[in-house]
């Protein structure tokens, strides 16, 4: 942390869709100041600098600034075990987007390396910050549903349709599971702070209108170690659809989303039923929670509050996407305690 503005440095690795979403979000931040921006294409560094940020070629550049505190990696999945670990090895503190890992065995490495170096790991799971999210995880912590029984939930939109076929996020190797490593890796995020471990997968993917070699289409289904089921789905062509469905014994809650969560000003519908009782309808403006979550990452470096992931909850996130994928592949039951 710099001694003069008490400011944590940054540097944002990656200059793609989200890489330049959270440089824009945090122009102007009290407390988190983005240094630099690391892109080896050059071609996009005169649009770094139209941003009034120092573009660097490389990782290492940036990783020997005593200037710099963090990185925030938002670059293509395949190359964030060994980025997670050059920063910590570096001493820096790193926040990884999703998906931490493509394989368990893959993010416990990651989460060993942070550990040993005694840096703070942040992960870009954003929706577990939205108010609407909040409130229902409070409700269920307050046991208002009663018994949980079962829990919907769906992240689907068409923004990546314009993405050429030969990119990454279309990759079976680098983007598994159709939508899971986009969207669908939040969904089971939030279930998984809901409900705690999941014990086994089964899961499907199709392809039906984009040609993707991974698929446009996943659905899964999940059992937790604690009982309750769930499903999951994300859909890579169709218009935007954000909701999360929880049903108890005594109430259920639904959160649908207007917007997605780089898109300021849609609200959140919030629904809460009990038989025999007027259905309770509340509606939660927008809040960047990507910005929250960034917050909690920093305030977690400085000591003024505990991140709210734990590094088990990250890597078990992970072993979850690998069940997605093996259960997809092999169209098969996927028990979780496989991949320990």
């Amino acid at each position: 942390m710099s001694s003069q503005d008490h400011s944590l440095r940054i540097a944002i690795a990656g200059f793609g869709w989200w890489g330049r979403h959270i440089a824009k979000r945090l122009e102007g931040h009290s407390s988190i100041t983005v240094d630099a921006i690391i892109e080896p294409v050059v071609a996009v560094h005169a649009d770094i600098r139209e941003q009034g940020l120092e573009p660097l070629a490389d990782l290492d550049t940036a990783l020997a600034r005593s200037d710099i505190d963090a990185v925030v990696l938002t670059t293509p999945n395949p190359v964030h075990e060994e980025q997670v670990i050059a920063c910590a090895n570096a001493g820096k503190h790193v926040f990884c987007e999703k998906p931490f890992g493509l394989t368990a065995a893959s993010a416990r490495r990651s989460v060993a390396a942070v550990e040993k170096a005694g840096v703070q790991l942040g992960i870009g799971h954003e929706r577990r910050f939205e108010p609407a999210v909040v409130a229902l995880k409070s409700a269920i912590d307050a046991g208002e549903l009663g018994t949980i029984m079962h829990a919907e939930a769906a992240f689907s939109h068409d923004k990546l349709i314009g993405v050429p076929k030969d990119d990454w996020r279309t990759s079976k190797a680098v983007s598994p599971a159709a939508g899971m490593t986009a969207m669908g890796i939040h969904l089971s995020d939030m279930m998984i702070s809901f409900f705690g471990r999941v014990k086994t997968v089964q899961a499907m993917t199709a392809s039906r209108s984009l040609g993707w070699e991974t698929g446009d289409v996943v659905t899964a289904q999940l059992g937790f170690e604690a009982g309750m089921t769930a499903t999951l789905s994300a859909v890579l062509h169709t218009p935007h659809f954000i909701r999360m469905h929880v049903f108890g014994s005594k109430q259920w809650i639904e959160a649908l989303n207007q917007s997605h969560p780089d898109t300021p000003g849609g609200k959140v519908n919030y629904l809460v039923a009990e038989t025999g009782q007027d259905m309770v309808r509340k509606e939660f403006e927008w809040e960047d929670a990507v910005v929250h979550n960034l917050d909690a990452f920093a305030a977690a470096i400085t000591g003024g509050a505990e991140y709210p992931f734990t590094t088990e909850q990250i890597v078990h996130n992970i072993e979850v996407l690998e069940a997605i994928t093996r259960s997809a592949e092999d169209n098969r039951t996927v028990e979780i305690a496989e991949l320990v």
